[in-house]
């Protein structure tokens, strides 16, 4: 059965609801999340898996996705934690920004709250979800994104700046 997301306006606010086929293909704004999980000095990364409808094979933070409808955001970055690494552990919400991307068929547009947690442990990637995981010190990731951007998700070149801020603060 396909999810049904939260559409919301410009400044989250709910205005309706869409099956996310149709959202992602209707360039409709609907809420979302990104985990950025971090153990030292280095940052969780996941390869998405190649089968994605988009960015198949590109590098993001460690779990990304949307609330359905009627679950609390904090209960859907449980969910998805759980489901895509096989993990539990406490997040916290830093901030969040609009992002629009067009891709092949589909569009990202997404008011995506970001979430960061500390883990260190056992992880089991879901290979439907994931290629790879790594964990990559933090300045070596900044100097590869500034040589290769185009190995990353969108929304991770707009989100991880920010998180590094917030971690150096």
């Amino acid at each position: 059965m396909e999810d049904k997301l939260v559409v919301v306006d410009l400044l989250d606010r709910k205005i309706g609801e869409g099956y996310k086929k149709s959202v992602h293909e209707n360039r409709v704004l609907h809420r979302a999340f990104s985990v950025f999980i971090v153990h030292g000095d280095k940052m969780l990364l996941q390869q998405r898996a190649y089968s994605k409808y988009h960015s198949g094979g590109l590098w993001a933070n460690a779990c990304c996705s949307h609330p359905r409808v009627g679950e609390k955001l904090s209960d859907a970055v449980n969910r998805r934690l759980f489901e895509e690494l096989g993990i539990s552990l406490k997040t916290e919400e830093i901030f969040q920004f609009v992002y629009y991307q067009e891709y092949d068929k589909v569009s990202e547009f997404e008011y995506d709250h970001v979430f960061l947690g500390e883990y260190c442990g056992d992880i089991k990637i879901n290979r439907n979800e994931i290629e790879k995981i790594q964990w990559v010190d933090m300045e070596q990731l900044m100097n590869d994104i500034l040589s290769m951007p185009n190995k990353y998700c969108s929304w991770f070149l707009v989100a991880f700046p920010m998180v590094l801020k917030y971690l150096l603060k």
